[in-house]
């Protein structure tokens, strides 16, 4: 099948390009109108959780009591009681357009002395907007933002809603700084590892068209489903990073060709016939990691997954037939293949790991448990505004409530009480006293009552990112309500709690579907049940690593003054999931690129070490190389303002570093060296269903059908295997 498209591919190669250059203008500027649809940075709750439901409870007739936004006025001369601050701030607040907006408090309107500051030089405005959903209330605040403006006081907006759109325009803004900042060096980059500046345009032209393509996706997605904006950085990230995978592949496999004596005709048969098989199989696998992340009810998450197994299906498809074309139109200008010596080191190194395997295979374990270690001690979290810089205003009207004022009036918890009947206001009391009781609230009162519902508002002070926050929501769900009753808690400590549970309960769900996938899809492509399951093991391995580097980086703050981010002791709980995604799908990339060889040098009779040696040999510059430039296409979003996206990109660099070095040059010759033969052992029968699934005679690593001819007497380093085709009409 894939030599056939490969021949197609050369057949039809102008007919394929044009019809990818019409599909490319379309799907761009279709796609474009994504960015103006998205759901912003929100959609971090679990829907099924009881502090969605009291969400939607306070949604209806009982609604909601709580400052969306907070907003800061502040003097270095004037105070409060000052004329010439009062006078303008009062004016600005009576001439707000109120139809947004069901509640606006101050100072003025309260009496209240918790809006001033212990100074006096400082007071807030708490607004709470009409809508219950987060993006609506963003849309609102930017609609009346600048009528809070006061001209000789600094102002600042915090609070959720606040924090939310600070979270949107910073996305935005770092996603154009990274690009700014690893493309001109993935550019250089990619000239000398393909060592043909024609050559290196070719994972651009693959990582374009699955980009532009997976905009278009995203945006009809958004026309039934919200999409949140961290989806780009995964199609940004995912798109660029396979394409170079790729591309890597079957420009080297396509040289290989051409070095053998191949024409360009045959040459690009053939190595979509191997390499494009490969590209298939691994392509799969990621796709279906990214489909894994739809067992995780938010938004945020199912928006990862929508973005993901739309950027890898774009880019196996664009490397199934676009690539080919383009290395049939470019032909003998895609450079040569590099010299056989340039592989002998890593043949060197794989018999030396092989001569102690057992001791080489611990030394790598140890080193990857060891950098692993740490993650145990992980405190989990939720986006906040930590998630922001320390300078930006989300964060410093944080930081300027807990220092100067009494209390922070963003810092609330919400329970709603359900009754199969009308309350009684004495139990309510009662019950509030008793919440008010709990280790952390700061006065709880009864704010609102609709038949059977009654809403009670309850403060806190502490970070609600800590443990000391998590202890707090377990003791309030704990207090009996009043007879007959049920309360659900909702605000920042009570999702927290909810999300980190759905995340934690349904990862190993996730990492199952995964495995279980991983396994299926490469036993179709190498039938072992073996080698699917010591790869699955191995990845998970490496991916421990970067989880614990995380941990020690994020919570405990080694690294922050490099990294220029302020930690805050824990780490966002969508970090591991992202990370098994996207991280275990490049590694699993990795492991099909290496594995394919490994089986072509034992069909052609090599025993298994001397075939892991040459399967080293020839693939590891490709993964090393496309580990490199990876590394690059995502370290410059370690560089971003937002936490989150530094957190995925320092994450991701250090997963495809451990797994290009420990992993695939150390780990992997060691425990096939161990296993021997027995790593490509599956059961008879499974082996003939697989065959009869694929219409194999006499597999082959790329699907071809033939008799080989093994010359296993050559020096590794020029080893030549000639297949001798029993259907000469029939290219390889």
């Amino acid at each position: 099948m894939f030599g056939a498209l490969g021949r197609f591919a050369v057949r039809r190669r102008r007919l394929i390009l044009l019809g990818a250059l019409l599909f490319t203008v379309a799907a761009g500027v279709w796609g474009i109108g994504v960015f103006g649809r998205l759901g912003g940075g929100a959609g971090f709750d679990d829907p099924g959780s009881p502090s969605s439901h009291a969400d939607r409870l306070l949604a209806g007739p009982l609604g909601r009591h709580t400052a969306d936004v907070v907003v800061l006025y502040e003097s270095d001369r004037l105070t409060v009681d000052d004329p010439a601050f009062a006078g303008p701030v009062r004016r600005a607040l009576d001439a707000l357009p109120r139809q947004d907006v069901v509640r606006l408090e101050s100072y003025w309107s309260t009496g209240s002395p918790g809006f001033v500051s212990e100074d006096r030089h400082a007071t807030y405005v708490t607004v709470q907007f009409r809508s219950p959903d987060d993006q609506e209330r963003v849309r609102a605040l930017r609609g009346i933002r600048d009528r809070f403006d006061v001209e000789g006081l600094t102002v600042r907006f915090g609070g959720i809603t606040a924090m939310t759109d600070q979270v949107n325009s910073m996305i935005g803004r770092d996603i154009g700084l990274a690009e700014a900042i690893s493309v001109p060096i993935l550019l250089i980059l990619l000239a000398v590892v393909f060592r043909s500046l024609l050559a290196a345009a070719l994972p651009l032209a693959v990582g374009v068209v699955a980009a532009l393509g997976t905009m278009a996706v995203l945006r009809l997605v958004t026309l039934v489903a919200d999409v949140s904006t961290f989806a780009i950085q995964v199609v940004t990230v995912l798109g660029l990073g396979l394409a170079i995978d790729y591309a890597l592949l079957a420009v080297t496999r396509f040289r290989e060709e051409l070095g053998r004596g191949a024409s360009v005709e045959t040459a690009v048969e053939r190595t979509t016939a191997t390499a494009g098989r490969t590209i298939a199989f691994s392509g799969a696998v990621v796709a279906l990691s990214f489909a894994g992340l739809a067992v995780f009810p938010s938004r945020f998450l199912l928006s990862m997954a929508y973005a993901g197994a739309a950027t890898v299906v774009l880019a196996v498809l664009t490397s199934l037939t676009v690539l080919p074309a383009l290395l049939a139109v470019m032909g003998r200008r895609a450079g040569r293949a590099r010299p056989a010596a340039s592989g002998e080191r890593w043949h060197r190194l794989a018999h030396a790991v092989m001569r102690r395997p057992l001791a080489s295979a611990l030394a790598a374990v140890a080193v990857l448990l060891a950098l692993g270690l740490p993650f145990l001690g992980v405190n989990w979290a939720r986006p906040g505004d930590w998630v922001l810089p320390a300078g930006a205003d989300a964060r410093a009207v944080t930081r300027e409530l807990a220092e100067r004022f009494t209390a922070d009036p963003a810092k609330v918890v919400t329970a709603v009480v359900e009754s199969p009947r009308a309350l009684d206001r004495a139990a309510l009391d009662g019950y509030a006293a008793r919440l008010d009781a709990v280790p952390g609230v700061e006065g709880a009162s009864v704010t609102g009552t609709s038949g059977p519902l009654a809403r009670i508002t309850l403060g806190y002070a502490m970070d609600p990112m800590s443990r000391e926050a998590v202890r707090m929501v377990e003791d309030l769900r704990a207090v009996p309500p009043p007879a007959g009753a049920v309360t659900s808690f909702t605000g920042m400590p009570a999702s927290r709690v909810d999300i980190v549970d759905m995340v934690v309960s349904r990862l190993p769900w996730m990492v199952l579907f995964v495995a279980v996938v991983s396994i299926a899809l490469m036993f179709l492509a190498f039938g072992s049940v073996i080698l699917p399951v010591k790869s699955v093991l191995l990845n998970l391995l490496s991916l421990s690593a970067s989880f614990g580097a995380i941990k020690l980086i994020f919570q405990d703050g080694r690294l922050a003054g490099l990294l220029g981010f302020e930690p805050v002791g824990a780490v966002d709980v969508n970090f591991p999931v992202l990370i098994v995604a996207i991280a275990f799908g490049l590694a699993m990339d990795y492991e099909m690129f290496l594995l394919s060889r490994v089986r072509e040098e034992r069909e052609r009779g090599a025993d298994p070490a001397e075939a892991m040696a040459r399967g080293l040999a020839r693939t590891a510059g490709v993964v090393t190389s496309a580990a490199l430039l990876v590394a690059v296409s995502v370290a410059g979003f370690a560089f971003s303002s937002v936490t989150i996206m530094k957190m995925v990109g320092v994450g991701l660099v250090i997963a495809v570093a451990v797994d290009a070095t420990i992993v695939r040059c150390l780990l992997v010759p060691a425990t096939m060296r161990l296993l021997g033969e027995r790593a490509w052992w599956a059961p008879s029968g499974l082996q003939i269903r697989r065959q009869q699934l694929l219409g194999e005679q006499a597999p082959y690593a790329d699907g071809a059908v033939g008799v080989v001819e093994p010359r296993v007497q050559q020096p590794p380093s020029v080893v030549v295997a000639e297949r001798v085709d029993p259907h000469p009409r029939r290219a390889q």
